[in-house]
């Protein structure tokens, strides 16, 4: 079948993680170019592990697209610059606000190429705001918005504790959807937009349960209580009110740990059946929803003792057959090996695209996503695009080449 985004090309000049962006776009069959500077986006010595001379980070983030090295520093690599926007569908700036204005690629110069057009600007801080021109790391914005607080080790020194960056991460997602949706608005009226997406919003928004928690308890306690089946005490904010829980709570097993979900009665009633202590339920029957039994320690010992009895496997199985949530608590070293990933992710093998990554999460029911090409090497495509997109004979090609136009001859 076609490919959802087939036909839309996408021009994108991005550093680092950012690079996501044009990634989803392409795993979803959009033709995305990658401009690079002479000797390519440094992202490919960036972090770790290194696997074959390059990192990780370069083999993810920049699959399924092609690389065309041009010197912006050059009036003829921003000509070849503009005469790609024109015949582009979509153009990503993933750096500094304004990094492209600054070699004279303007939304104004692109705009009178190509009026259609669908900027998207990502930059950690945004384009407006007084941290606008502030550098930072993908951290930073999870620091910032409240995601990632600081440790202390047994010496007393602060350090970075393990979490899942989320401002990075889930900044791609937000951008393809809002580029997707300008793109709708295009082909209908011809009418481009500007998309200003900053890594901190996005790790703001995604903490928004939290932020918005706290938010709600300025207000006076008569306005505003907390869960009903604790009889309205507020608890804190977010998934920290979770600590004192028993029926949602993660469990020892024989061989790691589960997480129990029970809070609605008829979850509830149906593990205490399948374990034989219906004894349980009687005793503990709680609020039809939302009820974590919080505090009970007598029940979450012998919730403790129950759960110890088995293997993770066979916790999981039997809420599958008793119609009782319970989740297997993985690590990013075990999930490879639980059943669920096997059946729907699996690997992107390294024979493909350099090394196993996790696929893309969208799935299609009766067609397949394209399969993604390794991450391309500094330059791999520029004589190939210059030749299809604009034209360009090998003389022309060749000319350039001389001017120091690009960073390499253009490969065959």
């Amino acid at each position: 079948m076609r490919e959802l985004l087939a036909g839309v090309r996408v021009l994108e000049s991005s550093l680092l993680e950012p690079g996501a962006l044009g990634m989803t776009l392409a795993e979803l069959g959009a033709d995305v170019i990658k401009v690079e500077p002479p000797g390519g986006d440094y992202v490919r010595s960036m972090s770790w592990p290194i696997i074959d001379g390059v990192s990780l980070l370069h083999w993810h983030v920049n699959r399924g697209k092609r690389s065309v090295e041009l010197d912006l520093r050059t009036d003829e690599g921003v000509a070849l610059y503009l005469d790609l926007v024109e015949k582009s569908d979509v153009v990503i700036e993933a750096m500094r606000p304004g990094a492209l204005a600054r070699r004279g690629i303007t939304v104004e110069r692109m705009r009178e190429r190509n009026p259609a057009l669908v900027i998207c600007s990502v930059s950690g801080w945004g384009m407006t705001g007084p941290y606008r021109d502030i550098p930072s790391h993908g951290i930073g914005f999870d620091v910032w918005a409240g995601l990632a607080a600081p440790a202390t080790d047994d010496e007393g020194f602060v350090y970075m504790p393990d979490h899942t960056t989320v401002g990075t991460r889930v900044t791609p997602v937000f951008g393809a959807l809002a580029v997707c949706a300008a793109l709708i608005r295009a082909r209908s009226t011809g009418e481009g937009a500007h998309i200003d997406l900053a890594q901190s919003d996005v790790a703001a928004a995604m903490n928004w349960f939290r932020i918005e928690g706290e938010r709600a308890y300025e207000r006076p306690e008569d306005e505003v209580t907390g869960n009903p089946a604790d009889g309205g005490e507020r608890r804190a904010p977010g998934v920290a009110g979770m600590a004192g829980s028993v029926r949602y709570q993660y469990y020892r097993t024989l061989d790691g740990h589960v997480l129990l979900m029970a809070s609605e009665r008829e979850f509830w009633q149906n593990f205490c059946t399948a374990v034989g202590r219906e004894d349980l339920f009687e005793a503990t029957r709680g609020s039809h929803h939302a009820d974590h039994a919080r505090g009970n320690r007598q029940l979450q010992r012998e919730l403790q003792d129950i759960f110890a009895t088995r293997s993770s496997a066979d916790w999981v199985q039997l809420g599958a057959d008793s119609n009782c949530p319970i989740a297997a608590v993985n690590s990013a070293a075990t999930i490879s090996n639980d059943p669920q990933f096997q059946a729907r992710l699996g690997w992107l093998p390294a024979s493909d695209v350099g090394t196993d990554m996790v696929p893309n999460p969208i799935r299609l029911v009766g067609e397949s996503l394209p399969r993604p090409s390794a991450a391309p090497t500094a330059g791999q495509h520029t004589a190939e695009v210059l030749r299809s997109v604009l034209q360009l004979d090998e003389a022309k090609l060749d000319e350039l080449a001389r001017a120091g136009v690009f960073g390499a001859e253009p490969r065959e």
